[in-house]
């Protein structure tokens, strides 16, 4: 079965066909990755998350209050300018969240609803098809798609009901009966529901409260629905982190400046307008920290963050964008119009540099384009990593940028101050602004001197294995195993499977040559998950699965004619939604969780030619 994503082919195959010869004395050896993937929903996951929602509720909250606070006192400027930075921004926000509703939920009844007539592999086939339109049907259980625009034809769509699905499956077949159309009333119910949520507006907090769910369910059921709840939860957790990180820095971050910007224009500060600011500060810094987060656990070839690392980059963030929005705010009380000036040509500055870095996280120029304008608005108050690789340049480049225009708006500030501040508040001021921005600094060296997940920059410079397939000249698919560095590993195009999985690769460690032997050997093995180093106990018996009885346990390939993109990038099973609805299907389907391979670098021409034709 095949699907498509945005020009690129997809082709699903049931890997349970033996595809490789196994070798004689070589017993095969169990797999040491589970099939649900990644580390376990733990109690602090749970907590994490219920923090988060806390955050976001008393951000929407207390600027609300805010604003009835200015309107009851008669400041009715100050309540429209609060009232603009909260509704204008959710709007845009929810508006996106319900578009992804709409289209996840849709699908999902039109995918269910085929899938009652023609049983659980046709829904993953009408699921695939529906959602891009199939043009031709290939046996030995591949389903494939192609796209029109990419391919240079002009084969039409057809009906996912005109394909014929070809599905060759040696394990159990009784998970398709879990496969059902949903009632009426109770689809309209969830219509009614998700509109009522978006409107008032409560999207984000419905999805972290689905985010709590899936997480409970995902420990409580057993092996097969525990996997289904797994892919829900990571996809669920990145439209919730991707969804925050663009409303805090469209509501959270100017409503700081602005409520900034007031306090000191009156000289005084209210009870409201201190918990708002506090409030817009938190959300900021936590929600880059749990984006950063998210990002790196739907990824096999980075290892995960930890909560201490976690804790470490929120107050990072915190105290720096706390000195860059003080900064902002002392400036703006004297200098309105030169502070905006300011804010454009910054923001122009800031987008021209991130779209002459060649950023690769949409799945269209277009929308490439609009990302790096809305990682702009954040370079205004933060750093945020947007490219692959070494990042100590830029990053030591940006903030010495950042540390030069704080001291210049403050300085700007303390010399045409107004004669309300006394010269002794006006030099606490700067000390606030000095202290919290070295405090940042500091936090920002811990993250990365004790508590990167990489290991500290000083220390050992060895990131994860990364695993890559290889095909060599007579078509026959090799596997080798090498640790590359962080910076090496990025610039290569990986092959991975999900949910997080590497493929081994065994080499030669002092000549760097393939192991004799080792390259006719199968590539479905796996190290453990977030392997960074072979561990002690593993040995190349245990790296390498050979035998035919092995294979029969692996399952279904989805197979992406893409690149995989490169961190801090998420891969395009997470961005592109089409891609998720096979995902959610072939889980629901299939006893073994499905496995995903990206186009490698590395493929001969045979291999290249079998994803362009896709056979």
């Amino acid at each position: 079965m095949a699907a498509k994503s945005d020009g690129a082919a997809v082709s699903v195959e049931d890997d349970n066909t033996p595809r490789s010869l196994s070798e004689p004395g070589n017993p095969a050896a169990p797999s040491r990755c589970t099939a649900a993937g990644g580390k376990p929903y733990t109690l602090l996951d749970c907590c994490w998350v219920l923090c988060s929602l806390l955050v976001f509720l008393s951000d929407g909250g207390t600027d609300l209050w805010l604003a009835a606070v200015y309107y009851l006192r008669g400041e009715y400027w100050w309540f429209g300018l609060t009232l603009v930075f909260v509704v204008v921004p959710s709007t845009v926000v929810q508006v996106l969240s319900f578009r992804w509703f709409v289209y996840d939920y849709s699908e999902l009844s039109g995918g269910e609803g085929s899938a009652s007539g023609g049983g659980g592999c046709a829904a993953a086939a009408a699921g695939a098809a529906g959602a891009a339109g199939a043009d031709s049907t290939a046996g030995d259980g591949t389903l494939s798609t192609k796209d029109s625009d990419q391919r240079g034809g002009n084969a039409p769509a057809v009906n996912a009901a005109n394909v014929t699905p070809v599905y060759t499956s040696s394990g159990p077949a009784a998970a398709s009966g879990r496969v059902g159309s949903p009632r009426r009333c109770c689809t309209i119910s969830m219509w009614v529901f998700q509109t009522v949520l978006h409107v008032l507006p409560l999207g984000q907090g419905w999805r972290y409260i689905h985010t709590l769910y899936l997480g409970i369910q995902s420990v409580w059921h057993s092996n097969g629905p525990r996997r289904h709840f797994k892919w829900r939860l990571m996809f669920e957790s990145a439209d919730i982190t991707m969804l925050r990180l663009l409303e805090a820095f469209l509501k959270s971050a100017p409503q700081l400046v602005l409520q900034l910007s007031i306090m000191i224009h009156q000289n005084g500060v209210l009870p409201p307008q201190g918990l708002s600011a506090s409030a817009s500060l938190v959300s900021m810094a936590w929600v880059i920290a749990s984006y950063q987060k998210v990002l790196r656990d739907s990824r096999d070839d980075k290892l995960p963050m930890s909560y201490k690392a976690v804790i470490a980059q929120m107050l990072w963030h915190f105290f720096t964008i706390g000195a860059r929005t003080v900064a902002f705010a002392l400036f703006a009380s004297v200098f309105q119009l030169y502070f905006g000036i300011f804010i454009v040509s910054h923001w122009c500055v800031m987008t021209f540099w991130i779209i002459q870095g060649e950023t690769d996280f949409c799945m269209s120029k277009w929308e490439e384009i609009i990302y790096n304008m809305v990682v702009g608005i954040i370079y205004i108050f933060c750093w945020f990593n947007v490219k692959e690789g070494p990042s100590r340049l830029r990053m030591a480049l940006y903030y010495s940028v950042t540390l030069a225009e704080n001291v210049a708006l403050t300085a700007a500030w303390y010399t045409y101050r107004g004669p309300q501040t006394s010269d002794s508040s006006a030099l606490i001021v700067v000390c606030l602004v000095a202290c919290s921005f070295a405090l940042g600094t500091f936090f920002m060296l811990v993250y990365y001197c004790w508590l990167h997940p990489d290991g500290p920059v000083l220390g050992s410079q060895w990131g994860g294995c990364v695993d890559e397939g290889v095909v060599g000249t007579g078509g026959m698919v090799g596997v080798i195993d090498a640790c590359l560095t962080p910076s090496q590993g990025s610039q290569t195009d990986m092959v991975i499977t999900s949910p997080p999985r590497t493929l081994p690769r065994t080499k030669d460690k002092d000549t760097g040559e393939p192991v004799p032997g080792e390259r006719d050997r199968d590539k479905d093995s796996c190290l453990p998950v977030f392997q960074v180093r072979p561990s002690p106990s593993s040995s190349p018996a245990l790296l390498h699965r050979t035998s035919s009885t092995s294979r029969a346990q692996e399952g279904p390939v989805i197979r992406i004619d893409l690149p995989r993109k490169r961190y801090p990038a998420w891969d395009a099973h997470f961005i592109d939604r089409r891609l998720r609805k096979t995902i959610l299907l072939l889980e629901t389907t299939s006893a073994i969780s499905p496995r995903i391979q990206y186009r490698s670098s590395l493929m001969g021409s045979k291999e290249v030619l079998e994803y362009e034709t896709t056979v």
